[in-house]
């Protein structure tokens, strides 16, 4: 977003009078910026902001320079929530994976092949380069998020566009629910207390849930069938009950899912303690699909994740 005041006022003509960010865009010339910043948008009052810093300590052993900053600062914001108090809500834009090396094409004299090597070279170093930032950041604001999570047990959102899969190794620590070497008992009596959940996980679990539940009822006074029974455990066999995932970005030929909500266990219907359950989820995809001008011409270009999280009864 570069434009902090001009979305303030647009999304408080919607509702939401709370916002925050943390950053400025950087002004190039005049109105042309750069460097886009993240920023949060509540219905309900903001009654905390924060920059996540990075441990530089722990960057640097792991590797990384003592000076170790994310790409975009993260934003996070301390919501009064209705019935669950404050929450902590974390907003990111991961580092892309557009390489992090580009060569001066116009500025050299190297022929055809040499320009075709040193743009390889320069890609291949470049875009792990993206990726090194992409992972780092993941697991420094991880970190921080298990660190404030100790100190305030506040629960836990985790929102934005984190470029990358969170299935392909890079940014798959986002949601370790193991230990090893730890007994069982001791990890399931604390774990689930500091790790978040892909919330279509968490929608998925919910909807198959309610959906056993109507089957028990309107199948007690019958005899079940064998079809039926393997009904309630997969959920490739109850078409319909939900639906497939959609993609949150286009590449060419290709589509990915690249933009998440995490959420901690007290949005988890599963958790003996939670408040709230992910009763909806979806992918508002339109100016994508059927874009029109007019309508869409200055949008996103991913699709934006919705969901709807219902009090537990």
């Amino acid at each position: 977003m570069f434009s902090p005041e001009s979305l303030k006022a647009l999304v408080a003509s919607q509702g939401y009078e709370y916002f925050a960010v943390v950053d400025k865009p950087e002004i190039i010339d005049d109105f042309i910026y750069r460097s886009p910043v993240v920023a949060i948008a509540s219905r309900y009052p903001i009654v905390e902001v924060a920059a996540v810093k990075p441990n530089l300590e722990l960057a640097q052993t792991l590797g990384l320079t003592d000076n170790f900053s994310f790409s975009r600062q993260v934003v996070r914001a301390t919501i009064a929530a209705p019935h669950i108090g404050n929450c902590d809500c974390y907003v990111v834009h991961f580092k892309s994976k557009r390489s992090m090396i580009e060569i001066d094409e116009q500025g050299n004299n190297f022929s055809p092949e040499k320009t075709i090597i040193e743009s390889l070279k320069a890609n291949v170093a470049g875009s792990w380069g993206s990726t090194i930032q992409r992972g780092s950041e993941a697991t420094l604001l991880m970190i921080d998020m298990i660190e404030r999570r100790e100190e305030t047990n506040n629960p836990m959102v985790l929102m934005g566009d984190f470029n990358n899969t969170l299935t392909d190794g890079v940014l798959n620590h986002l949601l370790t629910n193991n230990l090893r070497f730890v007994s069982a008992i001791d990890r399931d009596a604390y774990l689930a207390k500091y790790c978040l959940n892909d919330a279509w996980d968490l929608f998925e679990a919910a909807a198959l849930n309610d959906f056993n539940k109507d089957n028990e009822g309107n199948n007690e006074n019958n005899e079940q069938s064998e079809v039926s029974k393997t009904e309630q455990l997969t959920p490739e066999l109850t078409p319909g009950i939900i639906p497939l995932r959609s993609p949150t970005h286009y590449f060419g030929a290709t589509s990915s899912v690249l933009d998440y909500i995490l959420l901690s266990c007290e949005f988890d219907a599963s958790y003996h303690d939670s408040l709230y359950q992910v009763s909806a989820y979806e992918t508002y995809d339109r100016h994508l699909i059927n874009p029109i001008f007019d309508r869409d011409g200055e949008s996103t270009d991913h699709g934006i994740v919705l969901i709807t999280l219902t009090l537990r009864s």
